[in-house]
């Protein structure tokens, strides 16, 4: 039985199968929130039932390597040995610092099976960030890939990092030769991964992720985008963003499927391995979807087992949609919108709406509760701009060792995004931006994602950023940078282009070309707060 909530009634967009699934309960010190009945009980049981299912099924494709769910149930029990012979116990934390490859998906089990936490970082990150996430955390261990090796920081700056252990090493090999280890017993609602976000805007934070987090957004994938048995997702992100973590390799758990590990995203790559092994599912950024487009003939691979493709963040370009719908006509294509605090996703566009209604990120997963509010925490009224809170299973706790962000970013078990939206009669949400991102010109607001999202849309535009530029009379004025390889393009044709697809005071007041990509950080997000101390510099 399902109770009335705010969101019920937009339910109808989810089949009954998954509402009826649907019960109340009380997690996180009082937090009322919806949950799945007849859940896994925890990460370790998640795997076991995958293993259950599908013993010599695949789990895992990685360059050569090839696991059954047999063999990784192995590998994982024995690494889990090694680390508990290392000191590894209940609730220390193992940090990751590897890139798409196999021992990514066996350091993080053996650690979920010794109840510790896993601590995934970007291979991208800096030494003084790599410190930083390090001691934070406390990490015991830190196992990492041999090409950030000279990033590490030196041991007298992590007091608390007992073992630092380099894959493809003797070290690693003897890890993995340590006897067998059962699975600890854990609460649900116990730390299973700590994320740590990018920290665009200052030290970066650590979301917990607990058990009963990540079990639920597997749950809205498989459920969501009608998962079943031989599944294959393709791994083009990275794995240690919650894209990755859980849109492929936690939802491939929760249904049995198999997880195909790409290392590095290369359009031709990605497209061959697709189509070599008949992959059914995917979640990337608009971005990629757009390369293989402009650099690829997709009709010279066999991508007829692609049925789902996934993409996040804001809607993509109508362009890219069309394109996509006539290339592969028999792929859904599902945006999904969700953050690492989210622990992805908050809305998935439910199946069959894909290009009807492309201006949204669809609505409300079946377990979360949306709430749209004004400046002063109030619902705005249907349609209006405002904050999106998001509440439901799927949202942290809060941020590791720091009470003070937790307390000023979770309001009544809602995390507040920081992300401006509306929402239709339907349940739809659209994304307008984020709230520090919208610029205000003469009174206007612009946003900078529509703006963003229209000239992707250009075939000279590889990606773009806008943003605001102080201005004395009309407070700000608009700045876009935008990267092209096309050197036909110029200023003109950019402030043209925008001019015959929006209102004139979104046209650009300034346009700044690039040859080269837009500065991102680890997580791959354009940093404008490097651009904007490009345009201060000048």
């Amino acid at each position: 039985m399902v109770t009335v909530l705010t969101e019920e009634r937009f339910m109808t967009h989810w089949p009954d199968e998954i509402t009826n699934q649907i019960v109340q309960e009380t997690h996180f010190d009082g937090r009322f929130i919806r949950c799945f009945d007849g859940r896994p009980r925890d990460l370790n049981a998640m795997f076991d039932a995958a293993i259950a299912r599908a013993p010599e099924g695949e789990a895992l494709v990685s360059g050569a390597t090839r696991l059954t769910y047999t063999q990784l149930s192995q590998r994982v029990a024995q690494l889990g040995a090694g680390l508990r012979a290392h000191g590894i116990t209940q609730g220390d934390r193992v940090a990751m610092l590897l890139s798409n490859r196999t021992e990514f998906l066996t350091v993080l089990l053996a650690s979920i099976r010794l109840g510790a936490i896993a601590v995934p970082i970007n291979i991208r990150e800096g030494t003084p960030e790599l410190e930083y996430i390090l001691n934070h955390c406390g990490a015991k261990v830190l196992i990492h890939g041999p090409e950030v090796a000279d990033r590490l920081p030196p041991a007298s700056a992590l007091p608390a990092l007992a073992h630092s252990i380099a894959v493809d090493t003797a070290n690693f090999a003897a890890l993995s030769d340590a006897g067998h280890v059962d699975a600890a017993p854990v609460d649900e609602e116990d730390t299973a991964v700590i994320l740590y976000t990018s920290g665009t805007t200052g030290r970066p934070k650590g979301a917990m992720l607990t058990h009963l987090n990540i079990i639920h957004s597997a749950m809205h994938f498989e459920k969501c985008m009608e998962l079943g048995a031989d599944e294959r997702s393709l791994l083009s992100v990275p794995a240690s963003h919650v894209t990755g973590l859980v849109a492929t390799i936690f939802t491939m758990l929760q249904t049995a499927g198999c997880t195909v590990m790409m290392e590095t995203f290369k359009a031709d790559d990605f497209l061959a391995l697709a189509a070599a092994e008949k992959v059914t599912q995917t979640l990337m950024v608009p971005a990629m979807y757009n390369l293989f487009l402009l650099r690829c003939e997709v009709s010279d691979y066999d991508l007829s087992a692609w049925r789902i493709g996934g993409y996040g963040g804001a809607p993509m370009p109508q362009s890219t949609i069309a394109q996509l719908s006539e290339k592969l006509p028999a792929m859904s294509l599902m945006n999904a919108y969700g953050s690492t605090e989210l622990t992805s996703p908050a809305t998935i566009m439910p199946r069959g709406f894909g290009t009807t209604r492309s201006d949204s990120i669809g609505i409300a997963v079946p377990c979360g509760e949306i709430r749209i509010v004004d400046e002063t925490g109030q619902d705005v009224p249907e349609g209006a701009h405002g904050e999106l809170w998001i509440k439901g299973p799927m949202v942290v706790p809060g941020y590791w060792e720091n009470p003070e962000k937790t307390a000023s970013e979770f309001t009544d078990g809602y995390w507040k995004s920081g992300d401006v939206g509306s929402r239709d009669a339907d349940g739809f949400v659209r994304l307008h931006d984020r709230r520090k991102d919208m610029v205000i010109r003469g009174g206007y607001n612009i946003y900078s994602a529509e703006i963003e999202n229209t000239l992707t849309a250009h075939p000279s535009v590889v990606e773009c950023a806008a943003i605001g530029r102080p201005d004395p009379v009309l407070g700000e004025k608009l700045h876009v940078f935008v990267h092209s390889t096309d050197p036909a393009l110029d200023e003109g044709m950019v402030k043209n282009f925008i001019k015959g697809h929006l209102a004139d005071y979104k046209t650009p007041d300034f346009v700044t070309l690039c040859d080269a990509p837009l500065p991102r950080n680890a997580n791959g997000k354009i940093i404008k707060t490097v651009l904007r101390s490009q345009i201060e510099e000048n």
